[in-house]
């Protein structure tokens, strides 16, 4: 809980929600309290409550409890996702158990052949314990939604398939459909008969079957929701070696104290934020501030938590801990963007708020104009019935989860993995996207990319020299240039100067690599070409490093973060789709001008901290534009959580990865093109199936309140709009 001088910030875990009109109630009933705001996310099933410091917690958990619902503190990360896998294997166990009793049933009942004596009774017993037992949560959520005035898909979907049930077993007990050696004929003829010869239990069990399917996936993809949290948080270093009286002891980092002394050993993670008293050292910050090389730090200088030692031991006092370090901030961050984030309710549930009351009314209607113009009872519940089924929501159960299905089953094969609809809604109105230049338009490792020997020096021994000597050493620059020599000679007498660079004896020459300083101490001075050339790689944002061996400077070699080869090219097709494309990064300018001319993007934003990605991506939306944003450090996780369509790369940070919309496993920027396109592609495709399953609902409900669509007709016109969704739906395997 966070306080203010007046109010009290609170998060509320939510339970019970079955539908995005179920947020909206629960937001609606705790902003009725005095002084409270609240705001309830129906993906992350959570509630930001703000409240004033008066007002007792428990207060705001009576009232979600009195609309229908539970609310709770919530867990600690961890024990919240073992709850959340255990919330999902009971409707794993309820679907695999309805589907295995339903598939018999709907077989028995569309293939007349099939049929034997008593089938009908078999078919009573198979479908029993799916109506009762497996449809129970949307009995359950109807009873609810009853209790407080309202109706949703859950209400539509319980009564449609009680309505078969009930029905079905009336003509088992009441009518002819419980002879011996009765046969369920398939036609589609269409009479005014009362009904009472047929059964449905086909269309109660399928239904509640092909839902459950659904509700599972939903379900599946609400419990990754706290990921990006949680990996956020596994990136802190889990123990530490504190100094204790001159003594180093292991303890959990939970528990350093403000003031504490600790040790980092090269290649350890720095367990919390504080200043460097001992040693100094390269520390990679990349995945907490986006900048490609290491930072060099000494005594007096900060150092952040989480981030890589990549130098000599290291002696740091604490000086933020907990909830306190950038890490935890950057955590609330994430958290703050997706609280935030726009709601987008579901196409289905938004029509279904009106067409579910409509259904309902028109059954009931249709009922009572048959009563009332002398029919017999039976015939007028048959139109009454008939009516519930046509509208029964198979198909718009299906429109959904097919068309996600095939185009995240055709996205994982071109490195492409979409959240769910939420994330394909947001694809249709983009028109900037923000691409990270650190690891997505570049490689995000250092590569060397220029030699400049002196006059008379051979490019080939500048590059063995310079490369055996930082074979030794593992600075990534150093890296970057053990990597491009042709080859390695021995090295004698290596020394590492913190901060400098590296000396030693390469084959017999005293040599030299590392910056001017270090070589003006050994009285080498850069000549004139050469000092040209280390100004202009500056000037372009580039690393340069000096090679001098017996007394004279023999090159300079630059590094820098090259340019992905791929990328102009993408920022060309992503141009093509009608997206202004800008340039983020926390690099120095001209970097940042030059990646930017090098790609094609003339809109560059360089020197931003991780949390002015996430304002630069705010302005862009209060200028009213839908903001893409592309991704794969943990800096991006707050700026890809706020854009409208978050974009991560798969070869980045698992928290990026997880506050992402979409995610693109391949390292290649082209991908996020094929991405934006196969969501638009897939979404036009659920909204096709969504028109089509009302379509053919809306057309023979008419037919079915006249009593000219008798329920087994129904129920095959059902059934022809879920084959029609799902054909549909396999046309996006043909994505290219």
């Amino acid at each position: 809980m966070a306080a203010t001088a007046e109010h009290d910030r609170l998060e509320l875990a939510i339970g019970g929600m079955t539908c995005a009109s179920c947020a909206m109630r629960i937001e609606r009933k705790l902003n009725k309290l005095d002084g409270v705001t609240a705001t309830v996310n129906y993906a992350t099933e959570k509630a930001d409550v703000t409240f004033p410091s008066g007002v007792d917690p428990h207060r705001l958990i009576e009232v979600v409890e009195a609309a229908g619902y539970t609310a709770a503190l919530p867990e600690p990360a961890s024990e919240e996702a073992d709850a959340d896998e255990e919330a999902t294997r009971p409707l794993r166990l309820r679907l695999v158990a309805s589907a295995a009793l339903a598939v018999p049933v709907v077989v028995l009942a569309m293939v007349p052949a099939l049929q034997f004596d008593y089938w009908q009774w078999v078919s009573l017993a198979l479908a029993t314990p799916v109506v009762t037992w497996g449809a129970w949560p949307f009995h359950r959520a109807t009873w609810a939604n009853l209790r407080h005035g309202s109706a949703t898909m859950d209400t539509l979907i319980s009564v449609g398939t009680l309505a078969a049930y009930l029905w079905s077993l009336c003509a088992l007990l009441f009518g002819m459909a419980g002879m011996i050696g009765m046969r369920h004929s398939f036609e589609f003829t269409v009479q005014r008969g009362d009904g009472l010869a047929n059964v449905y239990f086909e269309v109660a069990a399928g239904v509640t079957t092909f839902l459950l399917a659904g509700r599972y996936f939903e379900a599946r993809s609400k419990r990754r929701a706290g990921a990006a949290l949680r990996a956020l948080l596994e990136l802190g270093a889990k123990d530490v070696a504190v100094l204790r009286d001159g003594v180093e002891t292991r303890i959990p980092a939970s528990l350093l104290r403000v003031g504490d002394r600790f040790v980092v050993r090269p290649g350890e993670k720095i367990a919390t934020d504080g200043v460097l008293e001992e040693g100094t050292s390269a520390v990679d910050a990349g995945l907490l501030t986006g900048e490609s090389v290491p930072v060099e730090v000494g005594p007096g200088d900060p150092v952040v938590g989480a981030t890589v030692n990549a130098g000599g031991r290291l002696v740091v006092r604490a000086t933020r801990v907990g909830a306190d370090t950038q890490l935890a901030q950057m955590a609330r961050l994430v958290e703050a963007a997706q609280t935030g984030k726009a709601r987008v309710q579901r196409l289905a549930d938004r029509v279904a708020s009106v067409f579910v009351p409509v259904v309902l009314v028109l059954a009931l209607g249709t009922l009572v104009a048959w009563l009332t113009t002398g029919n017999a009872p039976s015939a007028a519940f048959t139109a009454a019935v008939a009516v519930l089924i046509i509208a029964c929501p198979c198909a718009l159960g299906l429109a959904t989860p097919t068309a996600l299905l095939v185009g995240t089953g055709r996205g994982a094969q071109l490195g492409i993995l979409i959240r769910g609809p939420e994330a394909l809604e947001s694809t249709s109105g983009i028109d900037t996207i923000v691409l990270d230049k650190t690891g997505t338009v570049t490689t995000g490792r250092m590569a060397l990319t220029g030699v400049h020997p002196a006059e008379g020096v051979d490019r080939e021994e500048v590059l063995r020299v310079a490369g055996s000597l930082e074979h030794a050493s593992e600075h990534p620059i150093a890296r970057a240039i053990a990597a491009a020599a042709p080859e390695r000679a021995d090295v004698e007498g290596f020394t590492n100067v913190e901060g400098l660079g590296v000396q030693g004896v390469v084959g017999g020459l005293a040599a030299v690599v590392g910056r001017p300083a270090l070589l003006e101490q050994w009285g080498l001075h850069l000549p004139e070409p050469l000092a040209e050339a280390k100004a202009a790689a500056e000037e372009r944002g580039e690393t340069a490093v000096a090679v001098g061996w017996d007394g004279r400077v023999r090159a300079v070699l630059t590094v820098a973060d090259t340019v992905k080869p791929t990328s102009a090219e993408a920022v060309a097709r992503l141009t093509g789709l009608g997206l202004r494309p800008v340039l983020l990064t926390g690099d120095n300018p001209a970097v940042a001008r030059t990646v930017g001319a090098e790609v094609g993007i003339a809109e560059v934003i360089a020197e931003v901290l991780p949390s002015d990605k996430v304002d630069v991506v705010k302005r862009l939306q209060d200028e009213g534009h839908r903001v893409a944003m592309v991704g794969d450090g943990v800096n991006d996780a707050a700026a890809l959580a706020q854009a409208d369509l978050g974009l991560a790369m798969g070869t980045g940070a698992d928290v990026a990865i997880e506050a992402g919309d979409l995610t693109l496993v391949r390292g290649d920027l082209r991908v996020a093109a094929d991405a934006i396109r196969l969501s638009r592609r897939t979404l036009r495709t659920i909204k096709g199936n969504l028109f089509w399953a009302f379509a053919y609902n809306v057309a023979a409900l008419p037919l079915a309140a006249f009593g000219l669509l008798n329920p087994m007709i129904a129920g095959a016109a059902m059934a022809l709009s879920s084959v029609f969704v799902v054909s549909n739906s396999l046309r996006l395997r043909t994505f290219h």
